[in-house]
């Protein structure tokens, strides 16, 4: 009998988490995974839910634990900053048009919930934000010359240990010696940088398909090649590309397009194989298997490394990035779930075709 109450006693402890209210269940473990937008809705479960999700330091726990593609920004064929929700009841920010920056402005990248963007004054001014919380901050002046259409790429990985938003911006610009160079911005520096490192190279950039995949970023090139940058060594290397848009899948830099109604995924995986012995069976890319059918009209890429990150063109795959892709036929836009296998229309756009259109993770990440 004794020892039966003392078992009851030790399970009804109220200090286990057997017994914590739903609500406490979902505060501790489930809301840091909510994507902002959905955030904003809790505030009105109740006033301890609010305050929680206030408080830097749970945005700073949100910023590091989702970051699934939300939606997209864009330009409109009349240059205002757009946004395209991939679930406008989950995902969105408060002003699309961006207007709480200082002037009118072009998107140039994006990275993990924040945005970079360019003014059309002056200089032309880089300009960080997040669009959720309207922070941002005005970059000081490079010290090269970047052109009219900067190939500029954002650099922000969340880290548990550093509450603020440490990142970087890299552009490669044509340098003086028939090539490219490279400036890197260091917020946590405050300052530009020119690398010693440069690309003697007759390839052509395309500016807006640059991306960032574990500390290189990627540009593709006029003549079916990829220029790729190191930002730990600052070394550049010359690659082949594989048709279609650049991508990251699994962390991996990957190229997709559609042909015969398949979305057809290519993983780099070995950089090197262009530098191996005679005969080896090594290869630069690596076809993901099986293809993907997918249920929607939509003209098939060209072999001419066509990429919807410099401007989607007439159709085909305009963004990759973990499980979603964003396709196009003209001026129509459609996202497919690679996990889920479904596509979801997303309507008739007015976008500026000579735009770039750049995937966003709706954070609460804190500049």
């Amino acid at each position: 009998m004794d020892r039966g109450k003392k078992l009851t006693n030790f399970y009804s402890n109220k200090n286990s988490k057997i017994y914590m209210d739903l609500k406490d269940i979902v505060r501790e473990n489930a809301l840091r995974f909510l994507p902002a937008k959905s955030l904003f809705r809790c505030f009105g479960v109740c006033r301890d839910w609010k305050h929680l999700i206030s408080t830097p330091f749970f945005a700073h726990n949100q910023s590091n634990s989702f970051h699934s593609v939300s939606g997209f920004f864009y330009q409109s064929q009349a240059g205002v900053p757009s946004f395209m929700s991939l679930d406008p009841v989950a995902y969105g920010v408060p002003d699309p048009s961006l207007k709480f920056l200082p002037e009118p402005v072009d998107i140039r990248s994006s990275c993990k919930g924040l945005l970079c963007c360019q003014g059309r004054t002056g200089y032309k001014a880089y300009y960080i934000c997040n669009p959720v919380t309207k922070q941002w901050e005005k970059l000081p002046k490079p010290e090269a010359d970047h052109g009219s259409d900067p190939a500029v790429v954002l650099v922000f990985e969340p880290s548990l240990l550093n509450f603020t938003a440490d990142y970087k911006l890299v552009c490669a610009f044509p340098s003086e010696l028939d090539g490219y160079e490279f400036e890197i911005y260091s917020s946590e520096k405050r300052s530009w940088i020119i690398s010693r490192e440069i690309c003697f190279s007759e390839r052509k950039l395309m500016p807006k398909s640059g991306i960032h995949v574990n500390g290189t970023v990627y540009w593709q090139t006029m003549g079916f090649g990829i220029t790729a940058f190191d930002l730990i060594s600052e070394r550049f290397q010359l690659l082949d590309s594989a048709v279609g848009t650049l991508g990251m899948r699994n962390g991996k830099l990957c190229s997709a397009y559609i042909h015969a109604q398949n979305l057809v995924v290519n993983m780099l995986s070995n950089t090197h194989s262009n530098t191996m012995q005679m005969n080896s069976h090594a290869k630069m890319w690596e076809e993901m298997q099986p293809k993907i059918h997918v249920d929607i009209s939509l003209p098939a890429s060209s072999n001419n490394n066509a990429s919807g990150r410099y401007g989607y063109g007439h159709g085909g795959v305009v963004f990759i990035g973990g499980d979603v892709v964003l396709l196009s036929n003209g001026n129509k836009f459609y996202s497919y779930d690679m996990k889920k296998r479904a596509s979801k229309d997303l309507g008739e756009l007015d976008i500026d075709t000579k735009a770039g259109i750049v995937g966003y993770v709706n954070s609460l990440v804190e500049l």
